[in-house]
């Protein structure tokens, strides 16, 4: 239905910022905006977000940081702290916990790897290849014998922060490592690579696997260079400190229940699109470990932090915007969390008079919801209704197939007439009763109840709303199917395999 970003930022920082998404554990993963790199990173995958739409603000705060500015907009130089209330367990992506949210948004300012994400589009976007391969552009072979071939060609620009080449080899020991300790890294296919098929060549690099698959754009987010990392224990040795960077910072120190401090990367070989100068803008750059959002926001608005995240609610964004008259910037931005209303044709739904089972009454549900409204009176206007759930996987490729189903409560009430013309029964003495389950925990979803409730009133649809605490709802009422209409939310992926992943998941079919 609708999705939220919003992040509280330092205007400085906005030309570099990144965002990155998602821990499926977490009460409320959000994809949340660090101002370290050009591009927005979410991990590839597709989980059920016990949130409401997505809100990553961002509030940039007013000028007391030391970031240099010109006529022409902010310059490069400075220092500037990053909030946020996780700590990462870990440096190594590659170890247990290292797909932890917060451990992809540390990497995203030090680590490189073949593919990024572009912020605005949320498409996958080449980061040390020179381009992603494809069947179109030869990167990708599939084999009379059933096999697939891949092929990446690094930028010969590319270096690591030492001076090293990033190199063919330096992906090929990637997939070394991972194959050696039996590392899971999830919808990204190294089971499927073909003992012996890694044949690294210069810049280049080509593997087989052993059946075609999609997931290939999943492989090697991170890259490990060989020439720092071999002849180290990769499990243990890589967890309190960073191998040698490829991304815009390089690792200087990690203070536990403090912060992680990096510093600009003499030998980053990226530069601003515009005006050419070599990235990164900043000197240096703290992530700061704040627990609780009110202590980071009163860190932000004690100008201790120059950016934070704020979790999905309102409430935070208005105290950002309270602090617009000192200086700061609140910022919303497009977010792969989206609200899924559905119908459950379960034997174990609670409503009796369920009509999901007909066309004509789902349509009339779709026809009487007003999403623009409906988002202005919940998010304030901030955020746009999909047009498909592409647009959080892989928005090219949508073709906003809900917009079909525009607000238009004359054509709904037709409907519901339709339905009970089909149960010979007098809808006038005896309305249709729909039942409504969501979360209760946090106010957007029993606010989303309250307008679903009238919206539906006005066709001649009883709506009954049942909250219930997350732990109850995502646990036994999901597990079960007990229930009539629900509402939760889902974190989206760029590329075809999360896409597929989730259109496999709502399979009318699936169990």
């Amino acid at each position: 239905m609708t999705r939220l970003a919003t992040t509280l930022v330092l205007a400085a920082l906005l030309a570099s910022a990144c965002a990155d998404t998602s821990d499926p554990a977490a009460e409320d993963p959000l994809p949340t905006v660090l101002t370290t790199r050009g591009a927005t990173t979410t991990s590839p995958s597709t989980v059920a977000a016990p949130t409401t739409a997505a809100v990553t603000t961002t509030v940039t705060a007013p000028e007391t940081t030391t970031t240099t500015r010109s006529r022409s907009g902010p310059g490069p130089g400075g220092e500037v702290a990053v909030g946020d209330d996780q700590e990462p367990p870990t440096l190594n992506p590659y170890v247990p916990g290292g797909d932890n949210f917060i451990v992809a948004k540390v990497a995203q300012a030090h680590l490189t790897g073949v593919w990024d994400i572009d912020g605005t589009t949320l498409e996958l976007i080449p980061e040390v290849v020179v381009e992603l391969p494809t069947v179109a552009n030869g990167g990708v072979t599939v084999n009379d014998d059933g096999t697939m071939t891949v092929r990446y060609r690094v930028r010969d620009e590319a270096e690591w922060a030492d001076g090293t080449p990033i190199s063919g080899a330096d992906i090929a020991f990637t997939y070394e490592m991972i194959h050696e300790h039996d590392v899971d890294v999830h919808n990204a296919p190294y089971d499927l690579v073909a003992p012996g098929s890694v044949v690294a060549d210069g810049k280049t690099v080509e593997l087989t696997l052993r059946q075609p698959t999609i997931l290939y754009e999943g492989l090697f987010q991170w890259i490990v260079p060989r020439h720092d990392v071999a002849g180290s224990d990769f499990l243990r040795d890589w967890n309190d400190r960073a191998w040698v960077a490829g991304g815009p910072f390089v690792f200087e120190e990690w203070v536990r229940g403090s912060h992680i401090s990096l510093v600009r990367n003499q030998n980053y070989w990226k530069a601003d699109p515009v005006t050419g100068d070599r990235l990164p803008y900043l000197d240096r750059l703290v992530l700061r470990f704040i627990p609780e959002t009110g202590n980071l926001h009163r860190a932000f608005a004690g100008r201790e932090l120059q950016a934070y995240d704020p979790p999905p609610a309102l409430d935070y964004i208005r105290m950002g915007l309270d602090l617009v008259p000192e200086g700061a910037v609140v910022v919303v931005q497009p977010s792969p969390i989206f609200e899924h209303l559905n119908f459950q044709f379960g034997e174990n739904n609670p409503n009796p008079d369920s009509q999901n089972a007909r066309l004509a009454y789902r349509r009339a549900v779709a026809h009487a919801i007003d999403r623009e409204a409906l988002i202005d009176e919940v998010y304030a206007g901030l955020i746009e209704p999909l047009g498909s759930y592409l647009d959080v996987f892989t928005p090219a490729l949508s073709t906003r197939a809900w917009d079909r189903y525009p607000y238009d409560p004359a054509r709904a009430r037709d409907l519901v007439a339709a339905v009970c013309a089909e149960l010979e029964r007098d809808c006038q003495a005896e309305p249709l009763q729909a039942v409504f389950s969501t979360t209760g925990n946090a106010d957007l979803r029993p606010r989303i109840a309250m307008e679903l409730e009238e919206m539906l009133a006005e066709v001649g649809i009883d709506l009954r709303v049942d909250l219930q605490d997350s732990s109850l709802y995502f646990g036994e009422t999901l597990d079960r199917g007990a229930w009539d209409l629900g509402l939760w939310a889902w974190v989206g992926a760029p590329g075809l395999g999360p896409a597929v992943a989730f259109l496999d998941l709502v399979d009318p079919d699936a169990p």
